[in-house]
C-alpha cells in the first residue's frame, strides 16, 4: 500500500454560524443582507461559493473616521479587480484563486494590492484534507481511495483565517455591479496539520486581527511567516466520512469521527 498526500490544499471547509451571530461576536456591522440565517451554513463549502468574511472598512462618507468591522458576504477565489471578463458578465473561466501562498502574496500580481489594503478573515469551524491510499487492500490491484480527514480547534472554537479580498466589476456593462471575492492565505503545516497534508491555512489568533484588518497599514510581515505556534498546537486533525468527496453532499454527518 503506497500511502500520499492530495496536493490540493484548504479545497473545502465547514461553517456553520450566521451573519447575525457572527456580527454580535465580533461587534461588526452586518453587510450581508441575508434574510434566513440557515442560508450561511455549509458543511462542505467549495470554491465559487459565497462565504463570509470580516473586513475592516471606512465608511464612504466619513472616510476620515476609525475604520469600522464588517461582515460581508464574497466568492471564495479571487478575482483581481484589473481581471477582463470572460465573457460578459463572467468573471474568469477555468481553475479558481481559492488558494495563496502567505510567503509570496505581497509580489505575486494578482494579490500583491490586496496584499497592502485589503485583508480579510475568512471564519470557519475547521477545514478538510485528504490522504491517497493508492491501494488500501495491499494487493496492488485496488483503486486508489482519498481519505478525508477534518482539521479543526480541540475545543471545537471557531478558526480565523488569513485572506484577502479583491472588488471586481465587469468594465463592459455600464452600472455593472461590484463582485466581491477573497482568496485563502496558506503556509507551511505545523502540528497535526502536518500528518495529513503540508500546506495548511493561516490562521489567526484573536491578538492578531485588529493589525492584520487594518486597511491603512500593509500587512504585518511576522504574520505572513507562519501559524501561531499556540494556534498551531491546538488544532487536531480526525478522519471523518469519505462522503465529504462529493460536494453534493452537505449535511451534519460528514464530521462524525470515522474509525481509521
Amino acid at each position: 500500500m503506497v500511502t500520499t498526500i492530495l496536493a490540493t490544499m484548504c479545497g473545502r471547509y465547514a461553517t456553520t454560524t450566521n451573519p447575525a451571530r457572527l456580527a454580535a461576536a465580533l461587534d461588526a456591522i452586518d453587510e450581508t443582507g441575508v434574510a434566513d440565517p440557515a442560508a450561511t451554513v455549509s458543511y462542505n463549502v467549495a470554491p465559487t461559493s459565497s462565504v463570509l468574511t470580516v473586513v475592516d472598512r471606512h465608511d464612504r462618507d466619513h472616510p476620515d473616521e476609525e475604520a469600522s468591522r464588517r461582515i460581508r458576504q464574497m466568492r471564495w477565489g479571487l478575482i483581481p479587480n484589473w481581471t477582463k471578463a470572460a465573457e460578459p458578465g463572467v468573471p474568469v473561466k477555468g481553475k479558481p484563486l481559492f488558494n495563496a501562498r502567505a510567503d509570496k502574496a505581497a509580489t505575486t500580481p494578482a494579490f500583491r494590492d490586496a496584499t497592502k489594503h485589503r485583508r480579510c478573515l475568512v471564519p470557519m469551524d475547521g477545514w478538510y484534507e485528504w490522504i491517497v491510499e493508492e491501494d488500501p487492500t495491499g494487493s496492488g490491484k485496488g483503486k486508489a481511495v482519498k481519505k478525508p480527514f477534518f482539521l479543526s480547534h480541540a475545543d471545537g472554537s471557531p478558526l480565523y483565517m488569513a485572506g484577502l479580498w479583491s472588488s471586481w466589476r465587469d468594465r463592459s456593462q455600464e452600472d455593472a455591479a461590484p463582485l466581491l471575492s477573497c482568496t485563502i492565505l496558506t503556509t507551511d503545516a505545523v502540528g497535526a496539520a502536518a500528518d495529513v497534508h503540508d500546506r495548511m491555512p493561516l490562521a489567526l489568533p484573536e491578538q492578531y486581527w485588529d493589525a492584520w484588518l487594518n486597511p491603512d497599514q500593509p500587512a504585518p510581515e511576522e504574520f505572513l511567516a507562519g501559524v501561531d505556534p499556540a494556534e498551531a498546537a491546538a488544532i487536531v486533525a480526525r478522519p471523518v466520512s469519505m462522503r465529504v468527496n462529493n460536494v453534493r453532499n452537505n449535511d451534519p454527518d460528514l464530521l462524525v469521527p470515522e474509525a481509521v
